[in-house]
């Protein structure tokens, strides 16, 4: 499956002092390559130069030298990376062909060491692997996000059918109040003109007429100010319990929180801190294992035959009799630590047993990482606990400040509405001495509609009746209005949250789909591998998702985890099911590469990088070797292959074969 973007046909790759290598330049074209030659031949260290100027991060700086290169050159493309030691570490500069090489690292770099070949044949987490390149907290937190937006929308949606519910009976009410003040108009204007019939009557007592006219019209100004009192006040008991109710909700939210000392954040800071140091330290321990490893296999193979021929100079002499021994004993060497004779064997054993120590490292160093992702989670958690009581705290702290402005403001209120209502009272009698005053010499008017005093208390209280109509009227129409336009809004918000549903639903079937698509992947193509390879006593091997609990943080969540099964038959026919212990190392590599594969797939790494890179497949028979080789071409523009010659010569004589680096 090669690369959807067009890929050059040729590639060359310059390397200097990376690994074993001093300089060297080996040109490729797409299909398969083959790096044949014994161990200790530098061809893992040219899969390094490979990976470097890839943009892996593995590659190792040659002992000897203080810097070096890796250049590869595709097509008109030029990608280079730098290695230059500086103290006691090596710093990689350079514009390699990937910024971010992780998936490479996981599914494309599968040497030995490749975390998904390792996680076969360790019993590590396969999901955690699959999952590796995936930011599971970023869709958390963007699920957490959209999730939070669609409530609001649908309370939004849910408040807006509630207003289109009560829209007809608004527009009902608006209808009434119209017709109450047209009623209340012409009652008015009826009253007002009785009061200037019964005024263009009276011409005597004009003085005392006047007075009373300004005391009703003060009258009348004091009982408008006192029904703004009145209204102002009902406003401000209606704002305070919609305060007093938003209190007691935010303090239930709080009262449901963690109290702030218990979440200690400070602690999970130092244990990620410790735990980086500690798998800091670990790198270093696997990168000097790595070099000591490498350095020991080559001069076991007679890589560094300056060394040896020094130290044959110095145990024999001119005539070369020891170095002619190095050379020509298979069972024997000189170690070159402290130059006496030892078993070839014996260094060998070493050797292993520092593969395992480099491999238990490689380990603990996983172990760490996700201990590290599991506080980090924990860590996220406290955080946004913490933004939350902040927010609600500061909520608190403004919801009770308004309580207390809005009754203060209703104790000034009442005062006020008491200090009115005296003042109205005192005019109230003041007027209706006024008018008895009238009354007792203008006898002739004491039928005109009960006298002009109860005319203008008519004409107030018609005046009051119609302005509370009209701010209803107002109040009314607003309310109409407001639900219109926000009834404008409600097929953008229905389409929105539409649009929030389709994304939380990909989001959350996101991982599930890369969990299901890689176990599918791999069961395919473990079946479609054994049956090439030939593993006859092997029915099957095949992955299942299986939920289970497991704590995140301070959290307990449903997660899959992915089971791998060995089913194998008997002479008789009987199925039984084996484990991955019992595998010989031949089938163990083989499912690992395939795990790989399988991730390789899933993630589209083919559309990322066009080198998938082999090492380290000494432990397939030549024909196996040669079958998974030919197995693998198909995904990837370039496949680069490094065999012992043995293994090589079963490889199609038309690939491609680099013998000299």
């Amino acid at each position: 499956m090669a690369t959807q973007q067009p890929i050059a046909r040729e590639a060359q790759l310059r390397a200097q002092n990376i690994g074993g290598i001093d300089e060297t330049t080996v040109e490729l074209e797409s299909g398969v390559t083959v790096l044949a030659g014994r161990n200790a031949t530098n061809r893992t260290s040219l899969l390094q130069a490979f990976m470097a100027a890839l943009g892996g991060e593995s590659a190792s700086l040659k002992a000897d030298a203080d810097e070096g290169f890796a250049e590869l050159e595709i097509g008109d493309e030029t990608y280079r990376r730098t290695l230059q030691r500086s103290g006691g570490t090596v710093v990689m500069g350079g514009e390699p062909y990937l910024e971010d090489p992780e998936l490479a690292d996981l599914f494309a770099f599968l040497l030995e060491s490749n975390p998904a070949r390792r996680a076969v044949t360790t019993g590590d987490d396969l999901r955690e692997i699959i999952l590796r390149p995936v930011d599971t907290d970023e869709i958390e937190a963007e699920i957490s996000r959209l999730t939070a937006e669609k409530e609001q929308l649908s309370d939004e949606l849910d408040r807006l059918d509630s207003l289109k519910n009560e829209l007809p009976q608004l527009e009902q009410q608006r209808t009434d109040l119209q017709q109450q003040i047209e009623e209340k108009e012409g009652e008015l204007e009826s009253v007002k003109e009785q009061i200037e019939e019964t005024e263009a009557d009276a011409e005597t007592r004009r003085d005392d007429r006047d007075e009373l006219e300004e005391k009703l019209s003060e009258l009348r100004e004091q009982r408008s100010a006192l029904e703004d009192v009145r209204f102002d006040l009902e406003t401000e008991r209606e704002s305070l319990a919609a305060l007093r109710d938003e209190r007691e909700e935010l303090e239930a939210e709080a009262d449901e929180l963690p109290e702030r000392d218990s979440l200690n954040r400070d602690e999970i800071d130092q244990e990620i801190d410790r735990l980086q140091r500690r798998s800091q330290s670990i790198d270093s321990v696997v990168s000097q294992l790595q070099s000591i490893v490498q350095f020991n296999e080559e001069m076991l193979d007679g890589a560094h035959p300056e060394v040896r021929e020094l130290l044959a100079s110095g145990e024999g002499g001119a005539d070369g009799t020891v170095t002619d021994q190095l050379l020509e004993d298979e069972e024997t060497v000189q170690c070159w630590t402290c130059g006496s004779e030892v078993q070839r064997s014996e260094i060998e054993e070493t050797i292993d047993r520092l593969r395992t120590l480099q491999e238990e490292k490689l380990s603990e160093r996983d172990d760490l990482e996700a201990q590290i992702k599991s506080l980090r989670s924990e860590r996220r958690e406290i955080d946004q606990t913490r933004q939350r009581q902040e927010r609600i705290e500061s909520r608190l702290a403004d919801v009770d400040g308004e309580i207390e402005r809005r009754e203060n403001r209703l104790e000034e209120l009442s005062d006020e509405q008491a200090e009115l209502e005296a003042e109205i009272e005192t005019l109230e009698d003041e007027a209706a001495e006024l008018e008895s005053e009238v009354d007792d010499e203008e006898e002739s008017d004491d039928d005109d509609e009960g006298g002009l005093l109860e005319l203008n208390r008519r004409a107030n209280e018609l005046e009051f009746s119609l302005g509370r109509l009209e701010r209803d009227l107002e109040t009314t129409t607003e309310e109409i209005e407001e639900i219109e336009s926000a009834l404008d809004e409600q097929e953008q918000l229905t389409d929105r949250r539409e649009e929030i549903r389709d994304e939380l639903e990909e989001l959350r079937t996101r991982i599930d789909r890369i969990e299901r698509q890689a176990v599918e992947s791999f069961n395919e193509h473990m079946d479609a591998v054994l049956d090439v390879l030939e593993y006859e006593n092997i029915d099957r091997i095949w992955i299942e998702r299986v939920g289970q609990t497991v704590r995140e943080g301070r959290r307990k969540v449903e997660q899959t985890v992915f089971d791998l099964h060995i089913v194998r038959s008997t002479a008789e026919g009987r199925t039984y099911e084996d484990t991955i212990d019992h595998l010989s190392e031949s089938e163990r590599e083989v499912t690992g590469l395939i795990f790989a594969l399988a991730g390789y797939l899933v993630h589209e790494v083919y559309e990322v990088v066009p080198f998938m890179l082999l090492d380290s497949l000494e432990a397939l028979d030549s024909n196996r070797i040669a079958d998974l080789v030919e197995y693998f071409e198909e995904y990837t523009d370039f496949l680069v292959v490094a065999l012992l010659p043995e293994d090589a010569s079963a490889i199609d004589e038309n690939y491609d074969r680099i013998s000299e680096i």
